[in-house]
């Protein structure tokens, strides 16, 4: 991990078509005030796929600090329709990114986004032996003061019914790249777990109405060479403010701790 400290802003399920005004009007000042070095969106970006959504979205990710790295999410996909047949990917590779598994290299940073969203799935998700292979050559072949990152919508280590398939593979590809640092989404919790060396985080959604025990809400995570704080920014009354913050140690017993604001 860096001996300097980098910040990311994690951002994911801004859900536009289904948002909330407030939410999307003001989070771009405040992921930019932090003046992140990277700037993550797991996925869940639009609600239907629809084209005007994913003019939004554009228009949002052109205001957000860059650089900026997105993932599909379930909802990036259109539901039911010959597009997603034929043309599942069109209008994200359009409007988002031409490529389904960016990578972004800045300094201090090497991150890699997964598509975990296959066509024939409805919601949960999968990760191909292709895309595990890429990880452990781009992570793992990134230079060793950089922080690694690692996006993708679905969460690594969600068990049972949400369980993505060729979840042990991609553990396995984490653990053999040394990645410091895995985002998803999905859930619109918040949460922040550590598995070896490995912090991962699960950023809450950012803007959407379909809120699930917490308000929408941002992560704003630091790196360091020895703890991961993560910052979770909750928006209450019209404002963004810290709701919790996270401190986690990879490879330390007892390795998180959490205190509300």
């Amino acid at each position: 991990m860096s001996a300097r400290p980098v910040v990311v802003a994690h951002l994911s399920d801004l859900h536009l078509g289904a948002h909330d005004p407030a939410a999307v009007a003001s989070v771009v000042a405040d992921v930019a005030a932090a003046r992140p070095a990277l700037t993550v969106i797991t996925g869940d970006s639009t609600m239907r796929a629809r084209a005007g959504e994913f003019r939004q979205v554009r228009e949002l990710i052109d205001r957000l600090p860059g650089p900026v790295l997105t993932v599909t999410g379930n909802h990036d996909l259109p539901l039911v329709s010959w597009r997603r047949l034929l043309r599942p990917y069109a209008r994200f590779t359009r409007w988002i990114d031409a490529d389904l598994d960016p990578a972004r290299d800045v300094p201090g940073i090497t991150a890699l986004g997964l598509q975990s969203m296959p066509r024939w799935r409805w919601k949960n998700g999968r990760v191909t032996a292709r895309q595990a292979a890429a990880v452990v050559r781009i992570l793992g072949g990134s230079p060793a003061a950089d922080v690694r990152v690692l996006a993708l919508h679905h969460p690594p280590l969600a068990t049972g019914t949400g369980r993505l398939i060729g979840r042990s593979r991609l553990l396995e590809a984490i653990r053999a790249a040394r990645v410091d640092l895995v985002l998803a989404g999905h859930t619109h919790i918040p949460d922040v777990r550590v598995r070896g060396r490995q912090v991962f985080v699960v950023a809450g959604t950012a803007a959407s109405r379909r809120t699930r025990g917490t308000p929408c809400s941002w992560s704003l995570i630091r790196v360091g060479p020895d703890e991961v704080v993560v910052r979770e920014r909750y928006l209450h009354e019209g404002a963004w403010r810290v709701g919790r913050v996270v401190r986690a140690r990879p490879g330390s017993a007892g390795a998180v701790s959490a205190a509300a604001s």
